[in-house]
């Protein structure tokens, strides 16, 4: 299914998601592997879960863990990138065997120093706010806009189908970022914010 820009669906914890995602054209997949992050999954679950699935990007979520353990996972599991939660240094970046997307508080945007990282990083994360109000001022700050110019830019728009078309319009990020879910039980999941928000997105 064609959509404007590439979609990445982070946190896959589940094989209904994992599938369901796949099917419907999103690009990348993330799941967490850093055991210090909630939800984190083990590897075989993750081998298992990809294993059911073809066409898309496999991503890990990483935070504490060193260059060297991160490497050690992705060769394990055949991720094609990994989404580090903390920036780290130039130098460590490139140790990092898969290319690298970094996640980016947005209070820390004013102050992220996106010159140091043109070379090490493959794209940056950015979740906007979800408050309305501070959502529309994040969507017109210039540091947003600048931002977008200086890296591929994915935003997390939140699961609200209008504001994935209004991120479109405004920013024209390199990609857009959405989250999963739990299963209500083995095998059974409710798809409507997802899917809604693949309608909105769904180029005819």
């Amino acid at each position: 299914m064609p959509y404007p820009v590439p979609l990445l669906i982070r946190g896959i914890n589940n094989l209904s998601d994992a599938r369901y995602c796949a099917g419907m054209g999103a690009d990348k997949l993330s799941f967490i592997l850093d055991p210090a992050l909630p939800g984190h999954l083990a590897p075989a679950v993750v081998k298992e879960l990809a294993g059911w699935v073809a066409g898309v990007e496999l991503i890990g979520e990483f935070d504490s863990l060193s260059a060297p353990e991160i490497n050690a996972l992705a060769a394990d599991c055949a991720l094609d990138a990994v989404l580090l939660r903390t920036p780290r240094p130039a130098a460590e970046l490139a140790e990092i065997a898969p290319p690298v997307l970094l996640e980016v508080a947005f209070d820390q945007l004013p102050t992220f120093p996106a010159a140091d990282f043109s070379d090490s990083v493959a794209g940056v994360l950015l979740e906007l706010p979800e408050a309305v109000a501070a959502y529309d001022a994040a969507l017109a700050s210039d540091a947003v806009a600048i931002l977008a110019r200086q890296l591929p830019l994915w935003l997390g728009p939140g699961l609200h189908p209008h504001r994935a078309r209004q991120v479109l319009v405004a920013v024209r990020p390199a990609g857009l970022v959405f989250a999963s879910g739990h299963e209500i039980k083995p095998g059974l999941r409710d798809f409507d914010q997802l899917e809604a928000v693949f309608e909105a997105l769904e180029e005819e």
